[in-house]
């Protein structure tokens, strides 16, 4: 908790931006003299959102491993394999990983680094007077801090359940705090995007595009309800956005690149700005030294389950091609994994060779241009990383159908995100010659329909997690016999993350947890 406590008391403000895009800093700003008018209030908002740009966080290149980030979340169970071994998510999978390693560090550090931030932007706001800022901006920056806030609490309690609650700046007899109950920390999100979704606006002018809305929170709020299993609340969060002008983008592949970043199916995203003389934009979609040795390699297991344009499995479809797996097939999967042979590179043209430990190589995010090389070893750019969007809710609010078993209101959800890309409904596919499906057969479809629409956007763990598939999913990434690869399933270990070894020894308050003791 010291590090918590050093930003909260000498928070200077050297992470405040002008912009939340343009990373222009201002130094030696003490608490004292800022929170003064309502531009500064800005600034000290702009703050909590530069801390989801860490690379711990939404940043985190796909090369290396303490600094993954979420975009890197997919190689935690079968989704891809990590073959960079030094602290990341494959270590944690072969069971080679302890609290002392700086993965787990980096999560809960710039975690509660955006958390610090959010209580001195809450705590100072609300002391500013309306002669200073205007009522509604007001609001709508406090309603900012509490999203914000809640979503850094949501990561951590999914990763490491109990974690101690810190909802004010802390003094220095305050710096030091037990762990709270996931259930106590659940309540606060909730409580707390409740009131962002009251006072959050549907939008913002064109020029303050990415800060939080009141979709954002219905939507976060929505899947923090989902992962809790109340459905209801679930359904109540989508019922909403479904007013708020929300749509699927006409095209799947533009999504994952700049062209596709203003499209209205995108919810909420982490922004990202990069030009010729800046150098702070993010690493998760460039390749490794011109090369796209990206470290999130999908799996074989992942790319079988996308299905042949039929809307059949490739071990039924007629359509499926050993000789050429990608023909005919799902044209997620095309958009998502190169295959040996597949152009990775336009300027100068390369292709893929099929040479990572998997056969595959990710392709969604990834840039294929210039500056996919750049002069560094790892080129930054100023690709969004989405963190939640419509098919994503329309996936969310079907699986909450499912589970309340309304199973037949659940069907045109997942018909709209196939047809975006011209795959059969359920009807004419799962359902054809009047097949009777159960809500076994429905949760099947929705769980395989997740994983081909949400592929390496950082969610896998958290859907098997909900799911209590983690074991099942270890087992088929170990089937796909992908070489030195040997992961391991160990019980709750597997599916939590442990508190860093540096902040037990900080803090004599902190407990581990027992999966990790």
């Amino acid at each position: 908790m010291k590090k918590i406590l050093i930003v909260s008391l000498f928070f200077a403000l050297a992470g405040c931006k002008e912009s939340y895009l343009e990373r222009s800093s201002l130094v030696a700003v003490t608490s004292a003299s800022f929170w003064q008018n309502e531009a500064e209030a800005k600034l000290g908002v702009n703050a909590i959102y530069d801390a989801l740009q860490d690379r711990p966080q939404y940043s985190g290149t796909l090369n290396v491993s303490n600094a993954a980030g979420f975009p890197m979340y997919d190689c935690f169970g079968d989704n891809a394999f990590n073959n960079y071994r030094y602290e990341g998510p494959g270590d944690y999978m072969v069971r080679n990983m302890d609290p002392s390693k700086g993965f787990f560090n980096g999560l809960w550090n710039s975690s509660y680094r955006g958390i610090a931030r959010a209580n001195l932007a809450l705590e100072n706001i609300e002391k500013i007077p309306l002669s200073s800022i205007s009522a509604e901006s007001k609001k709508t920056l406090l309603a900012q801090a509490l999203f914000l806030r809640s979503l850094f609490y949501m990561n951590l309690a999914i990763y490491f359940e109990d974690v101690p609650l810190i909802l004010k700046v802390q003094s220095l007899d305050e710096a030091y705090v037990a762990k709270n109950t996931y259930a106590e920390v659940s309540e606060q999100v909730i409580k707390d995007l409740t009131t962002a979704i009251n006072d959050l606006p549907t939008s913002y002018p064109s020029a303050e595009y990415g800060y939080a809305t009141k979709g954002a929170a219905l939507g976060l709020l929505a899947r923090f309800e989902l992962y809790n299993k109340n459905y209801q609340g679930v359904l109540d969060a989508t019922q909403q956005m479904s007013a708020l002008g929300y749509s699927l983008n006409s095209s799947y592949a533009q999504l994952f690149t700049e062209d596709g970043e203003l499209s209205r199916e995108i919810v909420f995203a982490v922004r990202f700005f990069q030009d010729a003389i800046s150098s702070n934009g993010e690493l998760f979609s460039a390749t490794f030294e011109g090369i796209p040795r990206v470290n999130e390699q999908p799996m074989r297991n992942l790319v079988r389950d996308y299905y042949c344009t039929d809307g059949r499995p490739i071990t039924t479809s007629p359509l499926f091609n050993p000789a050429n797996e990608k023909a005919n097939r799902d044209p997620r999967l095309l958009a998502s994994v190169y295959f040996r042979g597949d152009v990775w590179l336009t300027s100068p043209l390369r292709t893929f060779a099929g040479n990572t430990a998997t056969g595959y190589a990710r392709k969604k995010y990834i840039r294929n241009g210039p500056s996919a090389i750049g002069i560094r070893p790892f080129s930054p750019g100023g690709q969004d990383f989405i963190v939640l969007r419509w098919a994503d809710v329309l996936l969310m609010r079907a699986e909450a159908l499912i589970e309340l078993n309304r199973s037949a209101e659940a069907a045109p959800l997942i018909n709209q995100v196939r047809a975006r890309v011209n795959m059969p409904s359920i009807a004419q596919v799962e359902g054809a010659n009047n097949a009777v499906l159960t809500q076994t057969d429905y949760r099947n479809i929705l769980r395989r329909e997740r994983r081909v629409e949400l592929a390496f956007e950082g969610l896998r763990f958290f859907d098997l997690k909900r799911w209590g598939e983690m074991q099942q999913a270890v087992a088929r990434a170990v089937a796909d016999n992908v070489p030195g690869y040997a992961p391991l399933y160990e019980g709750k270990k597997s599916e939590i993350f442990g508190i860093p070894q540096t902040e037990l020894e900080a803090n004599e308050f902190l407990v581990q947890h027992p999966a990790w003791q």
